[in-house]
């Protein structure tokens, strides 16, 4: 598929990502979500544009130095054509956040708490602000003038730094920087407490910045912050005879000090201080914006905070409920031994899986816990598990991703931890990262070994299963079981597996069978029978499974995809890919669970895994995707799925030129809103029932 009309199906990676999260920003935009709410998702807008510059963009000025004229092998684009559609969007995008910023504001002052500037402010209020200022932000700022004894300083990854152009009597100009987070006095200094009235400390600092150059002319202003490019390859850098954990922990130290991918101004400046300020970072004018919004949105959380006791300004509160498949009163270990076990985060609590694993550590009969970690909480339930197991003498061997990206400290300080109680920790693989959610507990019953397997499509982390939607799968079944020890075996020797029967792993068992269950249902469709592929997953990006579904829908093959993030595939398009359906979710927790299904009825295959279809996924991650075999089981993930694409609240649908639009109930149709719906039945289903 190579002709231009063929590339019309295409979508390059990072635009559907930027329309992605500009879906995130039509949530701060809605008035379906509650006032406090939206201030939340105008923050994640900007801290996911954050990891966008730091990661994606920070990829692409590398590869425009590295490889010019390397194409992208969907769009074809170039690099330099990337970046260039990549700033133009960001640009529309980032006016559209500015508007609704301005709204919002508008809106939480009728709320009752006002964000302000000088402007706003009477000669009272700018009176103690100044005595503010003197005792309690000077003497803790370290303002500095570039010179000849004084070069440019560095700064730091995301903070903010007031920058002045400073003038002598003499006519001498030069530039002085003060940074804006000290993180000793607070981002909010109230105005007025009794009216809920704040300012920005960098607004303070930058409004009294001549008291702190005295002697000096202020001939223009501005705040400025500098994002750093964070894409680091570890494993091309990375030495045999070095200590891996050390290593990266040493490389984390690197991505601080990185290449600047963007420059962001509060104010305009002129245009020989812009080049400047770009010739002392090495910025590309083209990477410069300026912003008609704080320059760090985080503090929206707080301002939220300030108005918690309003109820209706934020959802309805949510509790995740215990499922109504596991007895409370009974091990968890032997209801698992009785039949599959399904949980759904959030709607239903990550406990059960907590307390097998605890019970597990404290079993005499259990022998060796292995498990997988990419990412953990800060505090883990499931790690002190893990450590708790080894000291009591069990076998524990725990592979700790130490290339999650931004969570690399964390898994450092964890393995540590591991280590020091007995735990044989193994950190990846060369080449590839280890993705999988997959934990084996082997007891020993009747002189026999036996195997629990748990498979998830979510982290080991307590917080992000009340925020995340994900799928966990807990089986006896002895076969899934030695499929997963092998898994570990191979991982130990730090290899992969090459061939599985049940389990799809990655990265040389996942992709070759999905192409292979297209492939099922091309033929199908081919004998005039129903065919069908259901799939959700968080991002499409592998060429090789969307050429082929799109040879599957040329065939007759029903398709409906649920993809949260980039989709570098358009649905719709006359022809092509008109037997193909796009719909993205985008609400109050996180679509995070991926589901395979291949056909329909009684005869559908029905995966539960850890991997998109990204080739970063099936490729180069070791990934696990799971049967769902329980009859039952399998009914209830359908069903799920079904529900989502019977969203009419929440969900977008991609049109065939690539644009979403909100899917709204249409007359006389019942509202759908999948996420509070599967709230409504957890809790249903956990009530206790009238006998």
């Amino acid at each position: 598929m190579d002709t231009m009309t063929d590339r019309a199906i295409y979508m390059n990676r990072e635009l559907s990502w930027l329309k992605f999260n500009e879906r995130v920003l039509e949530e701060a935009e809605s008035d379906l979500t509650p006032l406090c709410e939206r201030l939340s998702f105008a923050s994640i807008y900007q801290s996911n544009l954050d990891e966008f510059f730091m990661v994606r963009v920070g990829s692409l000025v590398d590869q425009e130095h590295l490889s010019p004229q390397i194409r992208e092998n969907k769009t074809l684009m170039t690099p330099a054509e990337q970046l260039h559609e990549v700033l133009r969007t960001v640009r529309r995008l980032n006016e559209r956040k500015d508007f609704i910023y301005a709204k919002l504001l508008g809106r939480i002052e009728e709320a009752g708490v006002r964000l302000v500037d000088f402007r706003k402010i009477g000669r009272q209020e700018s009176e103690r602000l100044e005595r503010y200022f003197d005792c309690e932000i000077a003497p803790l700022i370290s303002p500095i003038i570039v010179g000849r004894r004084q070069p440019f300083p560095f700064l730091r990854n995301k903070d903010i730094y007031a920058v002045v152009v400073l003038e002598r009597k003499n006519g001498k100009k030069k530039l002085g920087i003060i940074p804006c987070a000290s993180g000793v006095f607070p981002r909010l200094i109230e105005v007025s407490a009794s009216e809920k009235t704040y300012m920005l400390a960098e607004e303070l600092i930058l409004h009294f910045i001549p008291k702190v150059f005295a002697g000096y002319t202020i001939r223009e202003k501005s705040l400025i912050r500098v994002t750093r490019n964070a894409d680091i390859d570890a494993d091309a850098l990375y030495e045999e005879d070095i200590d891996y954990r050390e290593f990266m922990a040493e490389l984390i130290k690197r991505r601080r000090r990185l290449a600047p991918v963007r420059l962001e101004l509060s104010r305009e400046l002129d245009g020989e201080i812009v080049r400047t300020l770009c010739k002392y970072m090495d910025v590309r004018r083209e990477h410069v914006f300026k912003n008609n919004t704080p320059l760090d949105l985080s503090f929206l959380y707080q301002i939220a905070d300030t108005l918690r006791q309003r109820g209706e300004l934020f959802y309805t509160r949510r509790i995740p409920q215990r499922s109504a498949m596991i007895d409370a009163g009974r091990p968890v270990l032997d209801q698992i031994r009785e039949g599959d076990k399904l949980l759904s985060y959030p709607y239903e609590s990550m406990r059960p899986f907590l307390e097998m694993l605890h019970e597990a550590a404290n079993d005499d009969n259990v022998v060796s816990i292995k498990m997988t970690l990419y990412r953990v909480a800060k505090q883990s339930k499931v790690v002190e598990s893990l450590i708790e197991a080894a000291e009591n003498g069990k076998d524990v061997l725990v592979l700790v991703e130490l290339k999650a990206r931004f969570d690399e400290e964390n898994n450092i300080e964890w393995s540590r931890r591991l280590e020091a109680a007995g735990c044989n920790v193994i950190y990846g693989l060369d080449g590839y990262k280890v993705h999988s959610k997959l934990c084996l507990i082997t007891r020993m019953e009747d002189g026999h070994a036996h195997y629990y397997t748990q498979i998830g499509t979510g982290n080991y982390n307590e917080k992000t299963a009340r925020l995340y939607t994900d799928l966990s799968v807990m089986t006896h079944d002895q076969e899934i079981g030695r499929e997963a020890a092998e898994v570990f075996k191979t991982l130990a020797m730090g290899e992969t597996v090459s061939e599985t029967q049940h389990l799809l792993v990655a990265p040389h068992c996942l992709q070759d069978k999905v192409l292979a269950m297209i492939d099922s249902e091309i033929a199908r469709a081919r004998r005039g029978e129903d065919a069908y592929i259901g799939v959700k997953i968080n991002s499409l990006t592998d060429k090789a499974i969307i050429d082929r579904l799109v040879q599957a829908s040329c065939e007759g093959v029903k398709i409906d995809l649920i993809v949260r993030g980039i989709c570098c595939l358009i649905a719709g398009v006359p022809g092509i890919t008109e037997n193909i359906r796009v719909i993205s979710i985008v609400g109050r927790f996180l679509e995070h669970s991926r589901i395979y299904i291949f056909g329909k009825g009684e005869r559908a295959k029905v995966y539960i895994a850890s991997a998109d279809f990204m080739t970063r996924n099936t490729l180069r991650r070791v990934e696990v995707a799971a049967p769902i075999q329980d009859e039952a089981l399998r009914r209830r993930v359908i069903g799920m799925f079904d529900l989502m694409l019977s969203d009419n609240v929440q969900a977008r649908v991609m049109r065939p030129d690539g644009s979403y639009s909100r899917r709204a109930p249409a007359e006389g149709e019942a509202v759908c809103n999948t996420q509070e719906m599967l709230y409504e039945q957890a809790y249903e289903a956990a009530a206790p029932k009238n006998i």
